[in-house]
């Protein structure tokens, strides 16, 4: 579908800022739900080795990124060269929010009849 935003998931590896029952829950929600995610170990170590893919992932279209606060993952992808577009972009904060809340927010809802195809 090329209107769904695409799925990323940081799990903060390197930095004991987001509490490790949400991190997993929602990667077990993700792993669990079938639909296609991007997983990385930490966005600030990439975003320190200026990894390429941050570049990739920022041209890449609508996103939804469940990290930590918005402001530090916009930053992040500054830092490495990679701006996020003002458009099409939702972060997810999983320092602050529930693991319910981010899921809900990141998986298309299973109830919602699909709407009218566009071109």
């Amino acid at each position: 579908m090329p209107n769904t935003p695409r799925i990323l998931y940081c799990h903060c590896a390197y930095a004991n800022v987001v509490p490790a029952e949400v991190k997993n829950q929602v990667l077990d929600a993700l792993s669990a739900s079938g639909v296609a995610f991007d997983a990385v170990p930490d966005l600030c170590e990439m975003s320190a080795r200026r990894d390429p893919a941050l570049q990739e992932l920022a041209k890449g279209g609508a996103i939804k990124i469940a990290a930590c606060y918005p402001r530090a993952v916009v930053w992040l992808f500054n830092a490495a060269n990679a701006p996020l577009p003002e458009n099409g972009i939702e972060i997810l904060n999983m320092r602050v929010e529930s693991a319910e809340n981010v899921t809900s927010a990141l998986l298309p809802d299973e109830a919602e009849e699909p709407g009218p195809a566009t071109l």
